[in-house]
């Protein structure tokens, strides 16, 4: 068998160590950028090459993004008082365009799994809570400054409803209670079009499935369940 030449292999071997993509689709992808347009081909190379000196993490949520501060963190419209914490930058995504929520991110770039090795220190939690202790610690928002200065009143929890993202929400849940604020967490995730809403964790679970309205504080999120609609 003759080999391949050394630039297709080592192509291929690039896009197999990508998470999801084996042999044959890596294959697949060489081949075609080998034999499509070269404007494609230069455009992924340059889009690869500027990925990690133009982007960064925020400061403030740990967020993906071009500049730090995030600009949701530095938009004085939003409610800095209310946080939602997600797992990946993707979930950030996925909510905003539901146009329904008006808080704050924070994201912990994984959830706990002591099967993958992946305890809370290897998250964002610790983060988290400093962000919190320095809002009851602050004065009050100084409309030059770029971060408002808000004090934390609370957390929506909306990690993932699996173990994993479950085990993490309680973990949290537990380092928050001292704290004094409240903590609201996404119900179970519903099949496609099914309505849901936001529980506080440790409420009792409804008896109906009709749709309910309050959902703790001041996260009306639950219309026609898009947060969770959102990250199925």
């Amino acid at each position: 068998m003759q080999p391949l030449a050394e630039p297709v292999q080592n192509l291929i071997d690039a896009f197999t160590a990508l998470p999801g993509i084996g042999p044959k689709t890596a294959s697949r992808l060489a081949y075609y950028l080998l034999r499509g347009d070269e404007s494609v081909a230069l455009n992924l190379a340059r889009a690869l090459e500027v990925l990690k000196t133009n982007t960064v993490f925020c400061s403030v949520c740990h967020n993906i993004a071009d500049r730090d501060p995030y600009p949701i963190c530095t938009d004085h419209q939003r409610d800095h008082g209310l946080i939602c914490v997600v797992e990946e930058p993707l979930d950030v995504q996925a909510i905003e365009r539901t146009r329904e929520y008006h808080g704050v991110y924070h994201v912990l770039h994984g959830a706990i799994s002591p099967v993958e090795g992946v305890g809370p220190e290897d998250l964002k939690i610790a983060e988290l809570l400093q962000r919190i202790q320095r809002s009851q610690t602050a004065g009050p928002t100084d409309p030059t400054v770029d971060v408002p200065t808000v004090e934390v009143r609370e957390l929506l929890l909306a990690t993932n409803p699996n173990l994993e993202g479950e085990a993490t929400a309680m973990y949290i849940s537990r380092l928050v209670k001292p704290l004094g604020i409240r903590v609201s967490a996404t119900g179970a995730r519903p099949a496609r079009g099914r309505r849901s809403r936001i529980r506080r964790r440790g409420d009792p679970r409804p008896r109906s499935r009709r749709p309910q309205r309050d959902v703790g504080g001041d996260c009306l999120l639950c219309l026609n369940g898009s947060i969770i609609s959102a990250l199925s």
